[in-house]
């Protein structure tokens, strides 16, 4: 492979520039590219070359979209920050804030901040759309980083080309559509598909190359005849056939079930004039010479698409009976169709491809978004961006005839949102083309919505399951927040208690004080009752407040279990002082009667208190058995007792496991006590509502050790809950 050389490229990329701005100052240009080969001077990428290459293949890659000389001064630096001794500081002095803040925007975030790579990719990508609301050049840079990468990618490891090609086929190329560059958008799916499905891939480009010829033969045949009968309309045109796109022809042969041969518009032909006049007198040429196929005509010049794509396309009987697409459209549109927003950039040195009202509307999409979306949650906030903005897309009507455009999936719902928040909170019904239909209708092009209001209409918690855009989520769940705050709770409430008990977990125990109020710190949401509130409305899923709830209540009672084993050889290690020969140790007392209490049955490690006892002696509880708080009032007849056990006698337990109900699973727990020669005292089992079987085990055992050595083996075997030590039966 023959390696470029710096210096020629620059002077390449100083030559386009010119061509389209002759009399553009390229000082900035020339500045940046002397500091980045000097900060990049030891670096190499992994193909072997200098660094420099890549900075200046991107800013190519823009002067070729005649973008302005200022985006291409900070292509140049796009790197310096993150992978050089250069600050923005520095960048900010040399080449004011304007150059700074667009390298900022494509600069990553470090590495050092986040605990896993994919928190950074997201904060990252945050970032990136959050200075792109403000300036659309930021990401247009990241556009041409991309594709020069993807450009190169053959270099790389085979599973980092794929979770790139990945990433550019879910975010980046979706983004160049939404933006309008074709260019671009049509480059970056097919690199992606040839690393993502190199077989299909391949594939299908020995299939084109077999079929390339006859192809050629009838798109120039019909060129030719197209042409003489253009000459003769005294139009002013140009014609060309127009390359299909790998991964285009793909997706149309695995939406329709099709082999290569019925996809129509495989062999296509471009016509660039110079008015919209002539656009539609083509078409009608076109139209006279050959038959066109129903429902194949699209005016996209009278209704251009959100990324003010415009063009006419018809699909027609080509000369020799094949399907040709034919595309229609003047220079500017052709223009616009190939580097969209980035054809509308008002040029600092005075030129102009568009107004700033028309540039605005472009980014509209996007402001939406961040004014609904909540971006502090950046995973939430990217895939808001796959399955909203970068989704297909359905063009409908309102009855004054605008177009309105949402994501596909769309309800009447989503339109009322569209139209304006208060349309939507008091939406109650929709018509379609003049009839009424429910409001989960699914929008189709071409539909004319209606919508229907009434002053005592309010959201349903049903719409969030129905709705078809996330910026309508989000404002249903802005409603549910701000107008039932006190039912939310309630509800949020119930739905975790519900759930929590529904996998066979005690609520009461899960929810001990304060965790909840941990979890809502978490996870961002304010107070406890904020988190309640947003588990009420649908803000938050159950199942990801539980399970953070779980993993406090498993940390908390591994630290108990922790504590107790540390009390328990504290224990074995204190002199006793007077001894009765009952296993425990009576304070300032010898020679009494000496009992274990049943309801409680402590063994040695657990906390023990004394109750003297009418004509029984002293008997001993749990420090934490309900019996033994009942009796507070008798504060003359609790002792100070402890153990004196010399691990030779065993010591009743009971304790409670709670398992989905299968066939073996208590087999299972029976072998594991087997295996640890434990014997078993009693047992039963009755079987819940939700599918879960809960066991009571009476256990002979030594210590309180082994009880917690037990207890863990049980709760590791597969399908059981929870195991929980049980107290119960009368005070004795």
């Amino acid at each position: 492979m023959e390696i470029a050389k710096p210096n020629e490229e620059f002077q390449r990329l100083l030559d386009t520039i010119h061509s389209y701005q002759p009399q553009a100052s390229c000082d900035d240009v020339k500045r940046a590219y002397q500091i980045a080969s000097e900060a990049h001077k030891e670096q190499f990428r992994v193909s072997g070359e200098p660094y420099i290459l890549h900075p200046l293949a991107v800013a190519q890659i823009l002067a070729e979209m005649k973008i302005d000389t200022t985006t291409i001064t900070a292509s140049l630096l796009h790197d310096v920050v993150e992978d050089t001794v250069m600050s923005l500081d520095d960048i900010k002095q040399i080449f004011g804030k304007e150059v700074a803040f667009l390298v900022d925007g494509v600069t990553k975030l470090s590495r050092l901040d986040y605990r896993t790579k994919e928190d950074q990719q997201l904060n990252s990508m945050r970032k990136m759309f959050l200075a792109m609301a403000k300036d659309v050049r930021v990401v247009v840079i990241k556009l041409a980083d991309r594709l020069h990468n993807m450009r190169t990618l053959r270099y790389m490891r085979s599973d980092k080309q794929k979770r790139i090609a990945q990433e550019t086929l879910e975010i980046f190329a979706p983004l160049a559509h939404r933006l309008g560059i074709f260019n671009i958008k049509w480059e970056l799916e097919d690199l992606s598909f040839r690393y993502l499905e190199p077989d299909k891939y391949y594939d299908l480009v020995d299939q084109m190359k077999q079929k390339r010829h006859v192809r050629e033969e009838i798109v120039n045949e019909a060129i030719e005849v197209l042409r003489k009968a253009l000459e003769n309309s005294h139009i002013k045109f140009e014609i060309n056939g127009r390359p299909k796109h790998f991964y285009s022809i793909y997706k149309k042969m695995k939406k329709d079930n099709r082999d290569l041969s019925q996809v129509y518009d495989l062999y296509a032909i471009r016509v660039i004039v110079d008015t919209v006049q002539d656009c539609y007198g083509v078409l009608g040429i076109v139209h006279s010479l050959w038959k066109p196929l129903p429902y194949r005509f699209k005016d996209y010049i009278a209704m251009p698409k959100p990324n003010n794509y415009q063009s006419l396309h018809t699909t027609v009987i080509g000369t020799r009976g094949q399907p040709v697409e034919i595309q229609i459209r003047t220079w500017e549109m052709h223009h616009v169709a190939e580097y969209g927003v980035a054809a509308h950039w008002r040029y600092k040195e005075g030129t102009t491809a568009g107004n700033g009202n028309e540039f605005d509307e472009k980014m509209g999409w996007l402001r939406n978004l961040l004014e609904w979306q909540d971006t502090s949650n950046p995973k939430e906030f990217v895939n808001a961006l796959k399955l909203d903005a970068f989704s297909d897309e359905v063009f409908v009507f309102s009855p004054r005839g605008d177009v309105i455009d949402l994501p596909q999936g769309s309800i009447p719902i989503d339109f009322a949102y569209r139209i304006h928040t208060e349309v939507g909170h008091r939406c109650v019904g929709a018509k379609i083309n003049g009839k009424i239909v429910p409001l989960d209708y699914e929008l189709k092009n071409g539909d004319i919505v209606e919508i229907i209001t009434s002053k005592t209409g309010k959201p349903s918690l049903d719409w969030l399951k129905i709705v078809g855009s996330s910026e309508s989520r989000s404002k249903i769940r802005s409603w549910f927040k701000k107008e039932n705050r006190e039912e939310n709770i309630v509800k949020g409430a119930d739905a975790l208690e519900r759930e929590c008990k529904r996998l066979g977990h005690d609520w009461k125990e899960i929810n001990k004080a304060g965790r909840l109020a941990k979890v809502a710190k978490q996870m961002n949401a304010g107070s406890e009752e904020d988190l309640l509130a947003a588990v009420g409305y649908g803000g938050f899923a159950v199942n990801t407040v539980l399970i953070k709830l779980l993993e406090l209540h498993k940390k908390e009672v591994q630290k108990e279990e922790k504590d107790n084993l540390a009390i328990l050889d504290k224990l074995k290690t204190r002199k006793p002082t007077k001894h009765n020969g009952s296993g425990i140790l009576v304070k300032g007392e010898a020679g009494l009667m000496v009992r274990l209490a049943k309801c409680c049955s402590p063994v040695p490690g657990d906390p023990i208190i004394g109750f003297i006892t009418r004509g029984r002696g002293v008997s001993v509880h749990r420090a934490d058995c309900p019996n033994v708080s009942h009796n507070q009032n008798d504060l003359d007849r609790l002792i100070d007792v402890e153990w004196d056990y010399d691990g030779q006698e065993n010591f009743d337990v009971h304790i409670e496991v709670t398992a989905y109900d299968r066939t073996g699973v208590m087999a299972e727990i029976m072998a594991a006590l087997a295996e640890m020669k434990v014997s078993i005292t009693s047992m039963n089992a009755r079987v819940g509502d939700t599918k879960t079987v809960t066991i009571h085990m009476g256990l002979s055992i030594k210590d309180l050790a082994q009880l917690e050595f037990i207890s863990t083996k049980i709760r590791r075997l597969k399908d059981v809950y929870s195991v929980q030590r049980f107290t119960g039966g009368a005070s004795q």
